[in-house]
């Protein structure tokens, strides 16, 4: 079977690619591991950056009956707390309804979408690809990795292992809290942080990154670091001992690591965290997937009507992806440092409380403008 585009992935990076794809009448196959609807960990906070081209796509996120977050409130360890006014905000949606959203809406565009269907292996040559799976062969001009941060393709593809210090897990929750609608919270622990907000449904999102260090001096039980770790935060512990969960076990996701990719690998174009070391303090992740889409359908477009090549296609997106992320990226990794180590928290946290100006300036550093 023979496509313009496939895309591996169905994400928020994949799905937004795909719509503007099919928008355009080309024929796109965008292959999904899992079964919509599904939970991702995933802090579930959506920048406002986001809204207007999400509306255009067709999503009626007006309707949908959202929480707008306008407020954002930090706490050290030791308990001191920041708070500030979001110049630009964001909404809350989680992702298991935002991602079902575009995939139906994407079916109804005319995308080609296999779930639960896994690419095994992409080759590249003369010019096409020829993609794997265990459902059946394709065939694609182009191919575009929006699968996350890692996949049995990385491995396929020959992508560069990259060294990293740290792994982290991440852990997400919904749950049933008394909460404002309009804040996000921040709440830092030993080596790591989670952070706190409103989604659809009238629940709310608790995820957390910790460094794996922490749940293997805790016999790699979750319950009892969060007890031990998390909870020594006096506002984590309220919220942990006061909330209603709403899962019967967390979900999770363990290695995970923040080193530095490449936006073009093996001619395919990487969205998402398949591209980069996309930290959750970068501002929001899930803006930049759904931005990325946006300037590799720009380009793409381009290719298919003969206005550059696909060498000139490749180093384009290279060019355009660090243009409008590596300072988001720089700016995350930052403070994913600062916030990893307890006693520069709760200085950081204290000196930042007191001048607020400084604290707007590292927030507008991790958020992008609409796009």
């Amino acid at each position: 079977m023979k496509y313009d585009v496939a895309i591996v992935g169905g994400g928020l990076a994949g799905l937004c690619l795909a719509i503007q794809l099919a928008d355009t009448n080309f024929k796109v196959v965008l292959f999904e591991k899992e079964s919509y609807p599904f939970h991702k960990v995933c802090g579930e906070y959506v920048s406002m950056e986001s809204y207007p081209f999400l509306e255009k796509l067709g999503l009626p996120l007006s309707s949908m009956n959202l929480p707008m977050i306008t407020h954002l409130k930090v706490s050290a360890p030791d308990g001191k707390l920041l708070e500030q006014t979001l110049d630009l905000g964001g909404f809350g949606i989680s992702r298991y309804t935002l991602d079902n959203s575009l995939a139906a809406l994407a079916i109804k565009k005319g995308v080609h979408l296999k779930t639960l269907t896994k690419v095994t292996e992409v080759q590249f040559e003369e010019d096409t690809f020829a993609i794997k799976t265990a459902q059946g062969n394709y065939q694609a001009r182009l191919v575009c990795g929006a699968y996350g941060k890692r996949s049995v393709l990385d491995q396929q593809l020959k992508r560069p292992r990259a060294i990293t210090k740290k792994n982290y897990i991440g852990v997400k929750y919904h749950i049933k809290l008394n909460f404002p609608d309009d804040v996000i919270e921040l709440h830092n622990f030993k080596n790591g942080y989670c952070g706190i907000s409103k989604v659809d449904g009238d629940k709310y999102c608790m995820c957390y990154l910790s460094d794996a260090q922490n749940l293997k001096d805790h016999r790699n039980d979750i319950k009892i670091m969060e007890e031990k770790v998390l909870m020594q935060n006096p506002f984590l512990a309220k919220y942990f001992k006061e909330a209603i969960f709403l899962y019967s076990s967390p979900l999770t996701i363990s290695q995970i690591s923040f080193a530095k990719k490449s936006a073009v690998h093996n001619h395919v174009l990487m969205m998402g965290d398949a591209a980069g070391n996309i930290a959750p303090l970068c501002g929001n992740g899930m803006s930049m997937a759904i931005h990325a889409s946006k300037l590799a359908f720009d380009l793409i477009a381009r290719y298919f009507n003969g206005e550059i090549s696909r060498t000139q296609l490749e180093k384009h997106y290279e060019v355009i992806w660090n243009k409008h992320f590596a300072q988001r990226i720089g700016a995350g990794a930052f403070l994913q440092h600062t916030f990893g180590k307890e006693k520069l928290t709760n200085l950081s946290v204290g000196l930042l409380s007191k001048f607020p100006k400084i604290t707007s300036s590292l927030i507008s550093m991790t958020h992008g403008k609409p796009f």
